[in-house]
């Protein structure tokens, strides 16, 4: 199969240690760094000034931001920080999606050493998660908030804690006591913003992003400017065609997370791309406006989610002018978040060849908020989804393997956070006595025999729990392996099973799925009572189990929640991602009754 040849062939050194540790590091030089962000920013502002940086949808077309328009008005913004007293110690929350305004602002704070922390927009926007707001206002202390619309975010904006605070909105509304956006884009004359601009160094803090709280109240990870500079130029080192003609990307990865808000929004910025904004959603009643901007917009780069790629390729087969738009100038298909369905990933290999006769660099990376986020990259053409690669200039890797070679990670690197934001203890514990950053993540070599075939991602350590008869379950891996045996059936579920004697699961149901397919569901106190499905679940689980041998995979027996995952409650993070253990604690009796053989919405293998 032909495949583009704009690749950077793996080139790994290894060091075996006495203790059994390994050490990994790329045989590639870091390429040059950028100082700040701004440097880009000026830069394509002289070498390409018409081109477009940043757009959104407004009415029919895109409101389109060129780059000598942007650092004109990110100048103006940082003038207006400045006058009011801004500086490295007030930071901006930002509390509102991706958008135009969204990408000035924090260019402007950027610009002037002001830190920005970017929440999800849903913990100002569904009113039982105001205590995520709260606990994110609390700890990051902000001078300034910005919202997109002041009506729209009205309820957020009447919490206490944002009393004394300057609002800032695009769309002030009647909101009195907002300030409109277009006030800072007047700027101020008198201060010295070159002078301001001049004090930002590497070790800056850019951003105060905050993690996602699966496993304990969110940190807020300092984010600096090396980090993110760094970050570029290993991602530009290890996919060369970045550096060889501007990038493109019609992208919907939310800012408040470091995919979309550092990885995505730099990789345009730093090689003068144009990032146009993707209001739709790979969820119903919002894909078909990602859709339509599609058929306005392609990118040479596509990123998402695997359920956004398996979306995405159901609506291609579909429409065949948006496919021949889709793949005509497609560089890069980039996934993230779990591994792509292979299923999907030969789809697109099909759908490439078809339209173009190559097939993009198919690939995917690991990486963390604390890293910046890339680490790793899976930079050369593979035929298999889930490899996450090899390090990346600049880094080192330390690896802590079991006797199965599942190993520990461990990295230490530029791009790499200095600490949690005022929380010493924390970063304290973040860091080993060698100052490697322990990542909890767990990985397994492609070939333990030739280590430039990469790695895989291999789960959470903390997630992995013992039998009773003390049989390590890898969960994280066995919920990828059950998501796929389930599918289309559920949207997620959490593996059970520690300390006790058999491996259970707890399924979130696709419940109009469900409905499409006939299935007749009954609510019983939590869990969803319907024959048909309990005996379709049966049979795969039944089927999946005479595949396999060992206790340490076996699902044993399950059972459909009736109540969907609950931000509000903690079960969810705003990125969609479950919190297995307040799902586990909150629902403890649910989880009692699916080791009772006696209950009858309990299905058993």
């Amino acid at each position: 199969m032909k495949r583009t040849s704009q690749f950077l062939k793996h080139s790994v050194a290894r060091e075996d240690r006495p203790d059994g540790t390994i050490l990994l590091r790329s045989n590639y030089e870091l390429g040059p760094v950028a100082e700040k962000t701004a440097d880009w920013l000026r830069h394509w502002a002289n070498e390409a000034p018409d081109r477009v940086f940043i757009a959104e949808r407004s009415g029919a077309g895109w409101r389109e931001e060129s780059y000598s328009a942007t650092l004109e008005k990110v100048q103006a913004i940082a003038a207006s920080l400045l006058a009011r007293g801004m500086g490295p110690d007030t930071p901006i929350l930002i509390m509102s999606g991706n958008g135009v305004d969204h990408g000035l602002l924090s260019l402007a704070a950027q610009y002037v050493g002001v830190p920005t922390a970017p929440v999800a927009e849903q913990y100002s926007l569904i009113h039982g998660a105001h205590g995520r707001l709260q606990h994110a206002i609390e700890l990051v202390g902000p001078k300034m908030a910005y919202v997109v619309d002041a009506d729209q975010y009205g309820e957020a904006l009447a919490l206490d804690a944002l009393n004394g605070i300057e609002v800032v909105a695009s769309r002030p509304g009647q909101n009195g006591k907002v300030t409109p956006f277009a006030d800072l884009l007047k700027g101020d004359a008198g201060v010295d913003l070159a002078a301001a601009h001049a004090k930002v160094t590497p070790d800056t803090v850019a951003k105060i992003l905050m993690t996602s709280g699966s496993t304990s109240a969110p940190k807020g990870v300092m984010t600096t400017q090396r980090m993110m500079c760094v970050n570029q130029t290993q991602l530009a080192d290890s996919l060369p065609f970045l550096r060889e003609r501007p990038p493109r990307v019609v992208d919907w990865l939310p800012w408040n997370h470091v995919f979309g808000g550092s990885h995505n929004f730099n990789m345009m910025l730093s090689n003068g791309g144009s990032y146009y904004v993707d209001d739709g959603k790979p969820v119903k009643g919002l894909f078909e406006r990602t859709l339509e901007n599609l058929s306005m917009v392609t990118g040479s780069l596509v990123f998402n989610v695997p359920v956004g790629f398996g979306m995405l390729l159901a609506a291609l087969r579909e429409d065949t002018a948006l496919r021949q738009r889709f793949f005509a100038d497609l560089d890069l298909i980039f996934y993230a978040g779990a591994s792509l369905p292979q299923d999907v990933w030969e789809g697109f290999e099909a759908m490439a060849m078809e339209v173009k006769g190559e097939v993009p660099l198919m690939t995917s990376s690991w990486g963390l908020t604390e890293t910046a986020p890339a680490t790793m990259m899976q930079q050369e053409p593979t035929d298999r989804s889930g490899v996450v690669g090899v390090p990346m200039t600049g880094v080192t890797l330390k690896l802590i393997p079991d006797a199965d070679m599942r190993c520990e990670m461990r990295v230490k690197g530029p791009n790499v956070m200095p600490g949690y934001f005022q929380n010493p203890d924390k970063t304290a514990e973040a860091f080993d006595e060698e100052g490697f950053f322990v990542t909890g993540d767990a990985m397994v070599f492609v070939d333990p025999d030739d280590i430039d075939r990469g790695m895989k991602f291999d789960g959470r350590i903390s997630e992995d729990f013992k039998l009773l008869t003390g049989t390590w379950v890898r969960a994280a891996q066995l919920r990828i392996d059950m998501l796929a045996c389930l599918a289309p059936l559920a949207t997620d579920l959490v593996i059970t099973g520690a300390d006790r004697n058999q491996i259970g699961v707890m399924v979130f149901p696709d419940v109009a799925e469900l409905k499409r397919e006939g299935f007749d569901l009954t609510d019983d106190n939590g869990a969803y009572r319907c024959k048909l499905l309990q005996g379709e679940i049966h049979r795969r689980l039944a089927e999946r189990a005479r595949e396999i041998s060992g206790s340490s995979t076996k699902i044993s027996r399950a059972i459909v929640l009736s109540e969907p995952a609950s931000m509000p409650e903690g079960e969810m993070t705003a990125k969609g991602n479950l919190n297995f253990r307040k799902v586990l604690t909150r629902r403890k009796d649910l989880l009692e009754r699916l080791y009772d053989d006696a209950d009858p919405a309990i299905i058993t293998i």
